[in-house]
């Protein structure tokens, strides 16, 4: 059986974040886990024949001094330059948004592939169940979107208060569908291959990779609103395709798709989030919840983003290591 003090339950910015602030601040005994190939959860990037897409985030922006104060390192770093958007900058990853997870993951304690069923709680922390083994930790962070948390939880029987559960059931997600079309020849987007304004109903957004600059190809992600996701959600994905192709074949030519591929965000965004930057919930072990849909009470945002990711990650380790000193 595996042990160690801390594990990380997710590999997204929070999880990625929660590590590099472990790690700042002197603790070596932990380890992230999750149950994909990659680190970035919807920090995800997909190649197609020669060319590639975003499929999850497509940019960020900075609303905050100290996340500014690490962009600005990542700009210095040439991983990250600015994308559009003069007064209210929208930044992008060189080469996708993974390359950029994957790069702040680099140096950190990561197990990919490995999927927890369930979390028990013991005489000394938590039991992690997964199918390559058993994983012991003394404390927990969980940063995977509150419904598959708290399934987790139920299913090794954590006993949570009511008052966490009333706390935790405050997050809704809305899902999000997304076609990606591998072209013969350019779309009809604008030359920054950005879109998401004027759309036809059921379109959020709409990127041109090539004109992006990821891209040796015409690769193009198209996003589905939330409630026109929700309502074809568990339609056969062919399907799916056809009606985003109707919808948004104004942009490019029918006969120019090559290649079609769907993509399905079942949490993709939390309409409904915490205005506090995790939860620590009231158990013998410390076990605390993070992610993008955990907002600090001053931030002024309404939407939740890269940023709050960020953040939370950071300071929910930050708050775990102050609890134990």
């Amino acid at each position: 059986m595996l042990k160690t003090n801390i594990v990380i339950i997710g590999a997204g910015m929070s999880g990625i974040m929660a590590g590099q602030t472990l790690k700042k601040r002197g603790q070596t005994d932990f380890l992230i886990i999750d149950k994909g190939r990659s680190v970035g959860g919807r920090m995800a990037t997909r190649r197609i024949d020669a060319g590639k897409a975003d499929h999850g985030a497509q940019f960020f922006t900075a609303r905050t001094r100290r996340f500014q104060s690490e962009v600005n390192q990542w700009l210095s770093e040439g991983s990250v330059v600015r994308w559009f958007g003069k007064n209210h900058p929208r930044y992008m990853s060189i080469d996708g948004m993974n390359k950029l997870a994957k790069r702040l993951a680099s140096d950190l304690p990561v197990m990919l592939n490995i999927e927890v069923t369930s979390i028990r709680l013991t005489e000394t922390g938590y039991l992690l169940t997964t199918m390559e083994g058993d994983i012991q930790a003394e404390q927990l962070i969980v940063t995977v979107p509150a419904p598959q948390a708290e399934a987790l939880l139920v299913n090794g029987n954590v006993p949570i208060n009511q008052e966490d559960l009333n706390t935790l059931h405050q997050i809704k997600f809305s899902p999000c569908l997304v076609g990606i079309f591998k072209l013969s020849r350019p779309s009809k987007l604008p030359t920054l291959g950005h879109l998401d304004q004027n759309l036809p109903e059921g379109i959020i957004r709409m990127v041109d990779h090539y004109d992006k600059g990821i891209s040796h190809e015409h690769i193009l992600s198209v996003y589905m609103t939330g409630e026109w996701s929700q309502q074809h959600f568990n339609e056969e994905p062919h399907v799916v395709l056809a009606e985003i192709v109707k919808k948004s074949n104004h942009y490019f030519v029918d006969q120019a798709i090559e290649v079609s591929q769907l993509k399905k965000w079942r949490y993709a965004e939390a309409v409904k989030f915490l205005r506090q930057p995790y939860l620590s919930l009231s158990l013998p072990h410390p076990l605390v919840l993070a992610g993008d849909a955990f907002l600090t009470a001053d931030d002024s945002g309404k939407h939740t983003r890269l940023e709050t990711a960020f953040t939370s990650g950071v300071l929910t380790a930050e708050y775990l290591i102050d609890t134990m000193m």
